[in-house]
């Protein structure tokens, strides 16, 4: 979400005739885009903020970290010029304006109208990609105990269905073949807004148009998965075979208290279903260590549902309150040194399971959706299967937006290596 943010807001300032520069040193303009969902993000903002030298330079910090603090941030740290919260990324350009005429500092994080909110998605990415991302949605209306998102972020917001239309219309226009849906709780897109199109619907209808090759969405609340969109994947040809689901938890005592409205039992029944409708899927989640309370039959709940799922790929974080959640205040903090005794725990166990499902990868050949130029010696590209593990073979950077086939020749923790089979370009 943050990247298609800081996409859009680069957009509209090259708009109003900024131009992108490669450092710090070139920029009259820095803007900072912040993430607060963690301490760790949060702690990077301000630390980031402290390196910069910006005499003579204009420095804006937008994003949750602004949203979170305001004006704080203005009295903390006199480099900071305006603050710009969630709701007003279309404002940068005119708050820009205003400071450098009359040099008054401001922070504007009010909460503003849905479709104001919203309108800068509608600014057209300046240089889009082989993958896109579309947001469809803003904010939640969950408030999990933990999850500062809905303080920050908001209550739930969803784009007309017809401007997510044109957006990906434009897109595969300039060569995007692949589109990523995005929103907080992305199933729940539409629930908000009377004769549009479901979340359902939106898939649907995007699976029809002919620019569209690839389909992908992030990121699914278990609790908002219904059966409908788990039949998606057998019915949609662009549809990926992949999804991210965070279960956060393993112990369905632990997942009451987080307020996730979802049991363990009820979680492993979606991954059947899925695995049923599409035996290839890969899946990815999030899990927190050492919530409040969590016990140690807790987190072997935790390793024995990550035993038996056998994630493709797994997030893993150690809890930290946020501020204005209720967790915060609960009861049985768990120790920092507990806490990253089972992060490393489980980490140590995902790490083998990830391992062995890439070498499982060898000798299949995949659909490959060519991007870049990979980061092995020259001459070798990268793109994504469709179970979306990142491949690198020798290829031409020609065929970037191009599907083809590759063999795989080896496995590695985090991508595939791989040659491409003569004569299956598409």
């Amino acid at each position: 979400m943050n990247v298609n943010e800081s996409q859009k807001v680069a957009a509209l300032l090259k708009r109003h005739g900024l131009q992108e520069v490669s450092s710090q040193e070139e920029a009259d303009l820095i803007l900072i885009n912040t993430c607060s969902v963690r301490e760790k993000p949060e702690k990077k903002a301000f630390s980031f903020l402290g390196r910069i030298k910006s005499p003579g330079k204009v420095v804006g910090v937008m994003g949750c970290v602004a949203q979170q603090y305001g004006g704080e941030m203005l009295k903390k740290d006199r480099r900071i010029d305006f603050v710009i919260g969630t709701q007003a990324l279309h404002r940068v350009p005119e708050i820009l304006s205003h400071f450098l005429q009359d040099h008054q500092r401001i922070a504007f994080t009010e909460f503003v109208s849905d479709k104001e909110s919203l309108s800068i998605f509608r600014e057209p990415l300046a240089t889009p990609g082989v993958s896109a991302y579309v947001s469809v949605m803003q904010g939640c209306n969950r408030f999990c105990t933990y999850c500062i998102v809905p303080f920050v972020r908001g209550r739930e917001r969803s784009r007309p269905s017809v401007e997510i239309l044109e957006e990906i219309k434009a897109l595969t226009s300039h060569g995007t073949r692949e589109i990523i849906l995005l929103g907080q709780n992305v199933n729940r897109y539409g629930l908000d807004r009377k004769n549009d199109l479901t979340f359902a619907s939106l898939l649907r209808k995007i699976n029809t148009h002919k620019g569209v090759r690839r389909l992908r969405f992030v990121t699914s609340h278990p609790a908002s998965l219904g059966d409908e969109i788990i039949h998606l994947f057998g019915e949609l040809d662009t549809l990926c075979e992949s999804i991210h689901l965070p279960f956060q938890s393993g112990s369905t005592r632990i997942l009451k208290l987080m307020g996730r409205g979802y049991t363990r039992e009820e979680y492993l029944d979606k991954i059947e279903k899925l695995r049923k409708i599409r035996p290839e899927i890969a899946i990815s989640a999030d899990v927190i260590v050492g919530f409040p309370g969590e016990t140690e039959r807790d987190f072997e709940d935790t390793l024995s549902l990550i035993e038996r799922v056998r994630f493709d790929t797994l997030f893993s974080f150690r809890y930290t309150p946020r501020p204005m959640t209720r967790a915060a205040a609960f009861p049985s903090q768990i120790p920092e040194d507990e806490k990253l005794r089972r992060l490393r725990t489980l980490q140590t166990l995902q790490s083998k399971i990830t391992y062995a499902k890439n070498q499982d990868q060898v000798g299949k050949i995949k659909d490959v959706l060519v991007e870049k130029p990979s980061r092995y010696p020259e001459g070798f590209m990268m793109g994504r299967a469709k179970d979306n593990r990142i491949v690198h073979f020798k290829a031409s950077p020609t065929l970037a937006g191009q599907e083809v086939k590759v063999r795989i020749k080896q496995a590695f923790q985090n991508s595939l290596l791989g040659e491409m089979e003569e004569g299956h370009v598409h």
